[in-house]
């Protein structure tokens, strides 16, 4: 019986087929249909039917990852930037049409379920998935299973807001969310770009910051020293809450060598305990994880 990931993206949709060892057969990827909720319902199905098609298959177990979450009162679609999504029931509407019981799970959720059973959280009880792109999201895995919430939206640490910044006095960043001063403001990509041009005038690419910081540059290392200080207490929170054993890092961030270092360094005076034991990792599967973690989904019970 195949597992089928699905990363429904606002710009591509994602599929990758696993056997039932998790050994991965294919991997597929198409553009997303913009603003078109009907069409974009059609492609995933579709993707799932050649698939099955090609493996002479029927009936595969199908997860989906969406940036976004259920509502606990209708199953409709929230909190998602692909807007075309909320307020739809896409679980639903996916499972009429492929005559089958479909699992759903917020995107980070997924990432972090992949890195919890076989990546850089593998073995751990806790895992706490940190994703740092273009927005900051979160997931919870305790014991190889997602932690939902009451609310579904465990994890949704990137909608906090950032402890109070000492080192200067800034007017909070308003958030797509409506909301000011969210972690995501300052630890996604747009917002580590938009403080190296507050603080160095210029506006770079997070990675060309990254570069110029290896390479000695003054303002890109003050404007990493900055992120990472930021980082550290708003990791430090998460510690507090529920000490993972594992904190793992995904998304185009969380390359930068630098952080598995100093990050940890700079936490402790943050964290509530005489000692951190919580290990901070780079992950395993890179931008696979996403569409992993949603075919791992029918390994939760």
């Amino acid at each position: 019986m195949l597992r089928i990931g699905i990363d429904l993206g606002g710009t591509k949709i994602e599929l990758m087929a696993l056997d039932e060892s998790g050994r991965m057969l294919l991997r597929r990827r198409r553009a997303t249909p913009q603003g078109d909720y009907q069409g974009t319902v059609e492609a995933v199905a579709e993707m799932v039917e050649a698939v099955e098609s090609e493996h002479a298959q029927r009936d595969s177990r199908v997860g989906v990852g969406i940036p976004g979450a259920e509502s606990a009162l209708d199953g409709r679609i929230k909190n998602a930037n692909s807007t075309c999504l909320i307020g739809k029931t896409l679980r639903q509407d996916l499972e009429d049409r492929l005559q089958r019981e479909i699992r759903l799970a917020n995107d980070a959720n997924c990432f972090t379920l992949s890195e919890a059973i076989d990546g850089a959280g593998h073995g751990a009880e806790v895992v706490f998935g940190v994703i740092l792109g273009t927005g900051v999201g979160g997931g919870i895995v305790v014991h190889q299973r997602v932690l939902t919430g009451a609310n579904r939206i465990a994890g949704e640490w990137g909608h906090n807001p950032l402890p109070r910044l000492e080192e200067e006095n800034l007017m909070p960043p308003q958030c797509y969310c409506g909301r000011y001063g969210c972690i995501e403001t300052w630890l996604s990509g747009p917002g580590i770009c938009a403080d190296h041009l507050r603080h160095g005038g210029q506006l770079l690419a997070a990675e060309e910051i990254a570069a110029r910081a290896s390479a000695g540059d003054p303002a890109s290392d003050a404007t990493l020293g900055r992120y990472e200080r930021r980082l550290a207490k708003a990791l430090a929170q998460v510690v507090n809450i529920i000490d993972p054993d594992v904190i793992v890092l995904g998304g185009g961030l969380s390359n930068i060598d630098r952080l598995y270092r100093t990050v940890p360094a700079l936490w402790a005076m943050h964290v509530f305990s005489d000692m951190v034991h919580t290990r901070l990792l780079r992950n395993v599967h890179g931008d696979s994880s996403g569409v992993r973690g949603a075919a791992w989904l029918w390994n939760e019970r």
